[in-house]
């Protein structure tokens, strides 16, 4: 995200606003133009249409049919809007980095959000997820830039619940060897969230290919793997400034290995471990 452009402001734009609401009903094409706008907004928004429609992988003709959806006279009416709603946050921008009451506010939407993702994540799912994590032979997770924050939390627990339990390591080497010896015995756990990350989705089709179970946490835009998951889940991504809410992806991991570890009755290995630790300080 662009620096001196905050989430909560973007989110709350209502250019923004209405690319997000069109989004689920959008042909793929068009999709494609909203996710590129949203992911650079408001700087994907102010160059040429041709520009646009290529970094979307579109042709301009389709990248120019969203604005008509949305009711503009076409692109440069768009541009026009988004200029304005640009000017007006800056003022706002300037106002709240002056204020003495933002650090409260953020906390009440961190508050807030945590409530939302939360109550993205019924007791069901978390069950279906624990079920898949306490019974594969093998659990591998991975993640993006940020959110392989999430992935190695999830392995660093899980571990202590059950052998088998491993990141998908970097080299793409090592990356190979793993998918090599996986099968559908084997779950793979991939956080994925917007600006989708290549590797994580090269490394999940290979091993969606030799027939591994994919659980998927991923946000309300929902991933390019979403097709090929056994499990989704869809979390709301709210944030408080220009901070990724990696909290509400902790969050979502903690209840799934409460659930897990429910199922597995660890206290023994737990024992053990803490015997082992003790033994090798």
């Amino acid at each position: 995200m662009a620096a001196g452009v905050t989430f909560v402001i973007v989110e709350n734009d209502p250019i923004a606003g209405r690319l997000g609401a069109v989004y689920p009903e959008l042909p793929p094409g068009e999709r494609a133009v909203v996710r590129v706008l949203l992911d650079d907004y408001p700087f994907a928004a102010l160059g040429s249409l041709r520009s646009l429609a290529e970094r979307a992988g579109v042709s301009p003709p389709t990248a120019s049919r969203l604005f008509d959806r949305l009711g503009f006279e076409g692109f440069a009416a768009f541009q026009a809007a988004v200029r304005d709603g640009a000017r007006d946050r800056s003022q706002l921008l300037e106002h709240v980095a002056g204020s003495t009451t933002g650090l409260g506010q953020a906390a009440e939407e961190l508050r807030a959000g945590l409530d939302g993702t939360l109550g993205a994540v019924p007791e069901a799912l978390c069950h279906q997820v624990a079920g898949l994590l306490a019974e594969a032979r093998t659990v591998w997770a991975l993640g993006g830039p940020l959110s392989e924050l999430a992935a190695e939390y999830l392995i660093r627990q899980l571990a202590s619940l059950r052998p088998g339990a491993h990141r998908v390591p970097g080299p793409v080497p090592a990356r190979a060897r793993t998918v090599l010896d996986l099968g559908p015995s084997d779950v793979v756990v991939a956080y994925d969230f917007r600006r989708y990350s290549p590797d994580t989705a090269r490394f999940v089709r290979a091993a969606h290919e030799r027939g591994a179970r994919l659980v998927l946490v991923t946000d309300a835009w929902g991933s390019p793997l979403a097709a090929q998951a056994e499990v989704l889940i869809s979390l709301p991504r709210e944030a408080s400034g220009p901070i990724a809410p990696l909290a509400h992806e902790i969050a979502v991991t903690e209840l799934l290995l409460v659930a897990t570890a429910a199922r597995l009755a660890p206290a023994r290995r737990l024992a053990d471990l803490d015997r082992l630790t003790r033994s090798l300080s």
